[in-house]
């Protein structure tokens, strides 16, 4: 799932490439993917981009008084090209479900909303306001503007896991399965440890490592082409999706918990004081 260093890669990359183009028009090829349907995707047509922002993990194009937003959600991703083929989609086939022309199509660049996989999450917003995207309207402070005083209150008397605050939109925006693993791991934290009791000490720390987390992973991402970024995601991680693979830290074997529909990785030497944390998963395939 993309999360802010690589959403605000893909931000960066349509400011660059996409700003002061004129959208020639714009194909839907999965009606679903439309959370909106006034104004339609057409009121876009002949209009200028003026700029992309980015939400929490919320994508967006500006083009006149108007937002295009996506959320990309686990499987989405956005794909660009230099010159877009000129026929129309066809609706249901293929991973393409918007497609934008950013000039004449057949003679200009553009670029594609793609989602891979069987479970459709992608969701696109055409809004006058982006405060009218519902996931939008209700983001905590962004990961990266959050001072430390900020972070402790924000996690004052909050009794769930850290892991789960950390991922939880409406407290943190922008902070997904993978950088809750590198943050917490290079806070040297459980990802059990209750949020609301951490010490000053852990505050500190856990402050230090999302900033350094995050901005390290934007340093790395801005500026890669769209479809260099997941690879260069994959390459600074120290311990999410590396199972059984040793700790770059200390060596200990980086271990998994892992739930119905996702997993997550830490360290027990660095983070859970050598204790391995029960997975009831593999618990039960051991019975």
């Amino acid at each position: 799932m993309p999360e802010l260093p690589e959403v605000e890669a893909l931000a960066d990359h349509l400011r660059r490439h996409a700003t002061g183009c004129t959208i020639g028009r714009i194909d839907v090829a999965a009606l679903s993917v439309l959370k909106t349907f006034d104004p339609p995707p057409t009121a876009l047509h002949g209009q200028q981009v003026t700029g992309a922002h980015r939400w929490g993990k919320y994508l967006g194009l500006q083009v006149g008084e108007l937002s295009l937003i996506a959320h990309l959600s686990r499987a989405g991703w956005l794909r660009w090209s230099d010159q877009l083929a000129a026929a129309p989609l066809r609706p249901g086939k293929g991973p393409i479900a918007l497609r934008v022309h950013l000039g004449v199509p057949g003679q200009a660049p553009g670029f594609d909303l793609t989602e891979a996989g069987t479970q459709k999450r992608l969701a696109v917003w055409l809004v006058d306001d982006p405060v009218k995207v519902p996931g939008i309207a209700t983001l905590g402070p962004d990961a990266l503007a959050i001072n430390a005083d900020a972070l402790a209150g924000l996690l004052a008397g909050n009794t769930g896991r850290i892991k789960t605050v950390l991922t939880d939109q409406k407290v943190i925006a922008g902070i997904g399965n993978a950088y809750s693993d590198e943050i917490l791991h290079t806070a040297r934290l459980s990802p059990f440890a209750t949020a609301g009791k951490l010490s000053t000490a852990q505050l500190t720390a856990l402050h230090d490592a999302m900033h350094t987390v995050l901005t390290d992973a934007v340093t790395r991402s801005v500026g890669q082409q769209a479809a260099t970024l997941k690879g260069e995601k994959r390459s600074g991680l120290r311990v999410h999706a590396r199972t059984g693979l040793p700790c770059p830290v200390c060596a200990d074997t980086v271990r998994e918990i892992s739930f119905a529909d996702k997993s997550f990785q830490y360290c027990p030497t660095c983070q859970t004081g050598g204790k391995v944390l029960a997975d009831r998963r593999m618990s039960r395939l051991l019975k």
